[in-house]
């Protein structure tokens, strides 16, 4: 039973995650390769730690303070990191959760391995520090750096500069733990009460954030596309832009490019009405054309090349975000 304590405050904090995703943006297969990856992380880092110590003969503080924090960390976003570039996570909120069951992940493990190797003395106080304590600290740092990530592609668009800032955050903030500045009760009792507040107004910050995103572009989509539908493109600034544009393409790149933008405009118009619609508790409509339709857009992609992608610019923000919508679709 003692082991109990160890495993279920984290498992509770995910799950309580998981239930404030009012968006249903979170993937149960990614959430379950990403506490998947969090084991497998936790064994990689004890043997990066083992060989670590053996070449340098680190002292204990050393080891705990100021090596583990890299190398667990490092470990732990790695696969965060796949994860926002493959494009399962466009948010902050479900960023966020897979990023904390990475660390529930590592966390399990790295308590099941405590309570095999100290048996008897792995008693009740040590698994309420481990489970209450360290066990959400896993899952908080590699949670933050999935937030500071992904706020910072949605501004810069550069996961290597996003990532490493976020990266260094976590691993500040496991090396602030680690050095366990008050008693180990009282710290895990602080991340009990102030993490599950902090991550909560966060959350409630992201959502509406994303609300009001969507509310917006799905509006002005809608209204674009029905502007070119009813032949009226000519009538928006986007239509007088496209038409700045014959002087630096030909007639065919020019047509290839209009077709793209429509069909941009089309596929993110249904990708925001199926993140609106689960928002709901619909389930996500899904066109059996879609899947032409995107191979569509990537030949058509293609086709206009790199100066056409620059040049649809102020029309097409392909950014991180608008990408993973597509990718839902898919």
């Amino acid at each position: 039973m003692i082991i109990a304590f160890g495993f279920f405050p984290v498992l509770l904090f995910l799950f309580c995650l998981f239930m404030l995703d009012s968006f249903k943006l979170v993937s149960v297969r990614v959430l379950a390769l990403c506490v998947a990856w969090g084991i497998v992380s936790a064994f990689l880092a004890f043997l990066l730690n083992t060989g670590l110590d053996r070449l340098f003969y680190f002292d204990f503080e050393t080891l705990t303070r100021y090596v583990a924090p890299v190398t667990e960390e490092v470990v732990k976003v790695a696969f965060l990191l796949l994860v926002v570039a493959r494009r399962h996570a466009g948010f902050m909120i479900d960023a966020a959760i897979y990023g904390f069951a990475i660390g529930t992940g590592f966390a399990l493990a790295e308590n099941t391995w405590y309570y095999m190797q100290l048996g008897a003395d792995f008693h009740v106080v040590l698994a309420i520090v481990r489970g209450f304590g360290t066990a959400i600290m896993h899952g908080g740092t590699v949670a933050v750096c999935a937030i500071i990530l992904l706020e910072g592609m949605q501004r810069s668009g550069n996961i290597v500069i996003t990532g490493v800032v976020g990266l260094f955050v976590a691993i500040l903030l496991h090396s602030v733990f680690n050095h366990f500045i008050f008693d180990p009760l009282l710290q895990a009792i602080l991340i009990v009460v102030f993490l599950p507040v902090a991550f909560w107004l966060v959350f409630m910050y992201a959502t509406k954030h994303l609300q009001q995103w969507l509310e917006v572009e799905f509006s002005n989509e809608v209204d674009m596309l029905s502007m070119i539908r009813a032949g009226k493109l000519k009538e928006t600034k986007a239509g007088r832009y496209l038409a700045t544009l014959k002087e630096h393409f030909s007639s065919e790149n020019l047509v290839d490019m209009y077709c793209y933008f429509s069909l941009y405009l089309e596929l993110s118009i249904k990708a925001k009405r199926n993140i609106l619609l689960k928002e709901s508790g619909f389930p996500a409509i899904i066109e059996s054309d879609i899947s032409d339709k995107l191979a569509e857009m990537k030949l058509l992609r293609r086709q206009i090349g790199k100066a056409g992608e620059i040049a649809l610019l102020p029309l097409v923000r392909m950014s991180h975000r608008e990408l993973w919508e597509l990718n839902q679709l898919g």
